[in-house]
């Protein structure tokens, strides 16, 4: 069975994340400690959490050492595909981007979300809705609110200003659907509100050399498959900006014959919602299943191609 490695967004955190690493990885800390002129191992703490350029340094970290360590151990996945920040390690682990470079692109990216707005902005989850009653709630209230994230069939999310959130979330609940659950990202991410940093990043994206993957990737946006050096670089600099539809890529995945999907650390979020699409096929969250599993599963992978 082929296999997907999913790498998870913001919101995933966990303090301690980077203090919990699978054995091998120093050489992972140790670069990005060099690039960035400072100890990661200090990002990992609750109040350093509290910053978007902390969460999304160790998020990158963590997906690309526990990627290393299972590559070390079993075949590499058909396909990769990150949830946002996600993509970055994503983009690592496919060989596209060096690890160093996306290390000084992800603290610049995280400066320049958080920076674009410090406070009164955010993310909002919303289960048990369709999308087209959202898309109409939004038109009505309009303001500062955009439908961001298609995660899955039960799983939207908002992102914007948390008066326009407020006002969209006491519409639908007016209308007796949907739970909101407020999300643990302090940005409005995936929206027209992060167009212009997100072209200060691909400025920066200009400066830096991608190689074609030697994995499939999977754009989170639009759940493509891309091998375009220069179209990878455009779909990781303004993937901040674009909506994400997750739903779309684990389908797209799906039909290119993915029957293993492998959420990795942190976190298990992923694995819930690949379930409906993955149904005849097999969701592992790495965190939680024992080694020897994920690597005969992977094995099986091979024979089963050859």
């Amino acid at each position: 069975m082929s296999s997907l490695f999913a790498f998870p967004g913001q919101g995933a955190q966990q303090p301690g994340m980077l203090h919990h690493l699978p054995e091998g990885s120093r050489d992972v800390l140790e670069a990005a400690s060099e690039v960035l002129g400072e100890q990661v191992l200090a990002l990992d703490s609750a109040e350093a959490l509290q910053h978007t350029r902390a969460v999304q340094l160790c998020l990158l970290l963590t997906g690309v050492a526990w990627a290393r360590w299972l590559l070390r151990r079993s075949p590499a996945p058909a396909c990769v595909a990150g949830l946002s920040i996600g993509a970055y390690a994503a983009a690592v682990t496919a060989e596209a981007l060096k690890l160093e470079d996306a290390v000084r692109l992800v603290s610049l990216r995280g400066d320049l979300m958080q920076r674009a707005y410090p406070s009164g902005y955010g993310m909002t989850a919303l289960s048990g809705l369709e999308q087209a009653t959202l898309e109409r709630v939004l038109a009505e209230v309009g303001g500062e609110v955009y439908l961001a994230n298609v995660n899955s069939d039960n799983q939207l999310v908002i992102a914007g200003s948390d008066v326009a959130m407020g006002a969209v979330i006491a519409r639908v609940r007016s209308l007796g659907q949907g739970v909101a659950s407020r999300l643990a990202v302090s940005v409005p991410s995936h929206c027209a509100l992060l167009q212009a940093p997100a072209a200060t990043l691909a400025q920066a994206f200009a400066e830096v050399a991608l190689q074609r993957p030697r994995l499939t990737y999977l754009s989170g946006s639009s759940a493509r498959a891309l091998f375009d050096p220069q179209r990878l670089r455009e779909d990781l600099a303004y993937n901040m900006a674009r909506r994400v539809d997750w739903r779309a890529t684990l389908r797209s995945a799906w039909e290119r014959g993915v029957r293993l999907h492998l959420e990795l650390p942190p976190g298990s979020v992923l694995s819930g919602l690949a379930r409906r699409v993955f149904d005849a096929g097999k969701v592992l969250s790495v965190e939680s299943t024992r080694a020897d599993t994920l690597e005969a599963l992977l094995r099986q992978e091979v024979a089963h191609t050859r």
